[in-house]
């Protein structure tokens, strides 16, 4: 099983180069290039062995969400020149991600369950079960954090503390639900529940763009919508497509980042079922089946995709 654990070209005209936690990114003045690596991360730590197909897994699905909403609001993509690589403008990130949330779920669940009734600053109602639809959806925004773990944070925190002006907040939260709503939209298409995601925005020369991925599962939690209601009923764990097979895998195992905990052993048969599920959730979200490439000239291709582009 082959998989792309890193990149390090060198090209004419590079103006920069950041490795992130799972993407490589070359700065080219005001464009750049982000290949999708086979890294994985979980609770903000990158874990030991990659994982195959799963970069390019997540570069498809964002590519065509990002073609699919360009219409709400305007992207930093250009070209995807290869399957694992996008390239676009470079903007300066805003310093949070606007999570929107439609059920109850994940990090939010757990903070309920420990007694929380108020998360970023949003009060919910008393009495929800794990995995409830909320009312409508609601936005709990996190600090976007270079190293370490992003923390929860209020609107209110936002504009005080001056991390994003009064006016850009407002238009990210327009911009976040409308997005949310067309990709409940696209996963129902797919019969699918689009139950959470994130999106992060940028400015380049003034005008805010949709940036990184969107509506992958890293970024975002799904349920299959046939049998949701009965499960809910009945109290049953719901049946879903995200990355919290990993996370679950990960805490079963005694870990979950923080100090003095140690990552499980990866083995090839762990790395390979984690493969395959990145390879069914494409094909559930996507419609269509992963194709398969070759990995002997992966970097040849990856480097003559970003230099066609970027010339």
């Amino acid at each position: 099983m082959e998989a792309i654990k890193e990149t390090n070209f060198k090209f004419k005209g590079q103006t920069g180069f950041y490795r992130g936690k799972v993407r490589d990114v070359y700065y080219f003045g005001d464009k750049m290039a982000m290949v999708a690596t086979d890294r994985i991360s979980a609770f903000d730590v990158v874990l030991p062995r990659a994982i195959p197909d799963k970069g390019r897994v997540l570069n498809q699905i964002a590519a065509f969400h990002l073609a699919e909403t360009k219409e709400i609001v305007p992207n930093w993509v250009i070209a995807t020149p290869d399957p694992n690589v996008a390239v676009g403008y470079k903007c300066n990130a805003f310093a949070v991600e606007m999570v929107v949330r439609g059920y109850l779920a994940g990090h939010a669940w757990r903070e309920y369950k420990l007694g929380k009734r108020k998360i970023c600053g949003v009060t919910l109602l008393e009495g929800l079960k794990e995995n409830d639809q909320l009312p409508h959806p609601i936005i709990t925004p996190t600090t976007k954090a270079s190293v370490g773990h992003d923390e929860d944070i209020s609107k209110e925190d936002i504009i005080s503390r001056g991390i994003v002006s009064t006016a850009d907040y407002e238009a990210l939260e327009d911009y976040t639900l409308k997005l949310y709503a067309k990709g409940t939209a696209l996963a129902a298409a797919r019969n699918l529940i689009l139950v959470d995601t994130k999106y992060e925005f940028g400015k380049n020369n003034g005008k805010i763009y949709l940036i990184d991925e969107v509506h992958t599962p890293d970024s975002s939690r799904y349920f299959y919508k046939e049998g949701y209601e009965q499960r809910q009923r009945v109290g049953e764990q719901q049946k879903q497509l995200s990355k919290e097979f990993v996370r679950q895998w990960l805490i079963e195992n005694g870990f979950q980042g923080k100090e003095g905990q140690q990552v499980p052993e990866m083995t090839d048969e762990i790395v390979k079922g984690i493969s395959e599920r990145y390879k069914e959730l494409y094909s559930l979200v996507m419609g269509s089946a992963l194709q398969p490439v070759n990995y002997s000239n992966i970097m040849e291709r990856i480097e003559v995709g970003i230099v066609n582009s970027i010339n």
